[in-house]
């Protein structure tokens, strides 16, 4: 039975572990908090992929102290050799009495090897305090390691009656500054953003994270246009960015095109087309350690990842506002559902006030149903 004590300290772990957001990728989140008594002695979070975990900036801090206290780990701590040592040595050359883990590592191959080998050095494990917070913050975690694709949150900005923008196109803004900053946080934890060519060609957005004080992290760019009509003086195509500009294409690309734009960004033939095969493009960002993705595309694109049922996560911003007209665009576009049992029903909706706008946020109740692991927090 969890107690007020362990949840505490396990709170203290999920927090430091959040101090990393959209920096660890394609490693977990990770934070630990090593205590004798009520006394805290080390805490640490992992910061980057191939840099130390977290139990080891946590065992450093604590030194010799750490003889007979009690870890608190937010992931199973690892067994394997991978771009760092496995942390289960550590834990045990440094004598811990007790560790509690909130959960098991999602990798197949791994799970439970970790906590087997601090239980067979004789070491107290306890572990599923806050599994359900824990699997919350490493939802893209669970799902790219798993299935080696990225996991997918999808955006949407509209006025009550669902409209992306009037009907002369005119998008900015729907929303208020707060729903807007919000947007770029988002931005600053995933690590790529995608847009279709319909939305470069009516806004010629940057899509870069432009958070206070020059906080923010710009997430990669990608571009989905399968003729390749992107044009080459487009903002994605300018920036001063350390992010690269992705460009999506297929077989129907102009090769001489190609090589120009190959000066500029990166340039993925998915398929030989006519349209990009969303699937398969993911494939291929999977295979880039890309574990996650904010889409934020306009009707078509949108409407696409809806269909193909591609999206893990949808984040949906409605203003108070009322824009009308049957020409004005929708969030979805494309063919329509015939039944109302048909419909994507979201599952885990919360619904938060920024501003005057508010944000709805649930997953998709197939994806739930057909991976419980990363939308239940089931398992272990």
């Amino acid at each position: 039975m969890e107690g007020s004590r362990e949840i505490h300290y396990m709170k203290t772990a999920l927090a430091l572990a959040l101090k990393a957001q959209g920096r660890t990728s394609p490693n977990p989140l990770v934070g630990a908090v090593i205590v004798q008594g009520d006394t805290i002695l080390g805490t640490g979070y992992h910061q980057k992929a191939g840099t130390p975990h977290a139990e080891v900036h946590a065992l450093r801090q604590a030194g010799e102290a750490a003889h007979g206290a009690d870890l608190y780990v937010t992931l199973e701590p690892c067994s394997h050799y991978g771009r760092t040592p496995p942390c289960t040595e550590a834990i045990i050359q440094a004598g811990l009495k007790r560790v509690y883990v909130a959960m098991r590592d999602p990798n197949p191959l791994v799970s439970g090897g970790g906590i087997a080998r601090l239980r067979e050095s004789g070491l107290e494990v306890q572990e599923g305090i806050l599994l359900e917070e824990a699997r919350q913050i490493n939802e893209v975690f669970v799902k790219y390691i798993q299935t080696k694709l990225p996991f997918i949150a999808l955006k949407t900005a509209t006025s009550l009656d669902g409209k992306i923008a009037a009907e002369s196109g005119e998008s900015r803004w729907i929303t208020e500054e707060e729903a807007r900053l919000h947007g770029h946080r988002l931005r600053n934890i995933y690590d790529a953003i995608l847009v279709g060519i319909g939305t470069v060609k009516a806004d010629n957005p940057s899509l870069t994270c432009r958070l206070p004080n020059g906080e923010g992290r710009d997430p990669v760019r990608i571009i989905v246009d399968s003729r390749l009509n992107i044009g080459e003086e487009a903002r994605v195509l300018n920036l001063q960015s350390p992010a690269p500009t992705l460009i999506a294409t297929t077989s129907q690309a102009p090769p001489e095109k190609v090589r120009r734009l190959e000066r500029m960004a990166t340039v993925l033939v998915v398929n030989d087309g006519p349209q990009v095969h969303l699937p398969a493009l993911l494939q291929i960002l999977g295979k880039m350690e890309i574990s996650s993705v904010l889409v934020e595309g306009g009707g078509r694109i949108n409407g696409s990842f809806l269909r193909e049922k591609l999206a893990d996560k949808y984040y949906c911003y409605l203003a108070p506002k009322i824009i009308g007209g049957t020409k004005a665009p929708g969030s979805f576009a494309g063919e329509g559902i015939s039944s109302l049992t048909e419909s994507a029903r979201l599952t885990k909706v919360s619904i938060e006030r920024l501003g005057t706008d508010l944000l709805v946020t649930g997953y998709p109740a197939a994806a739930a149903a057909e991976n419980p692991a990363y939308i239940k927090g089931k398992g272990g």
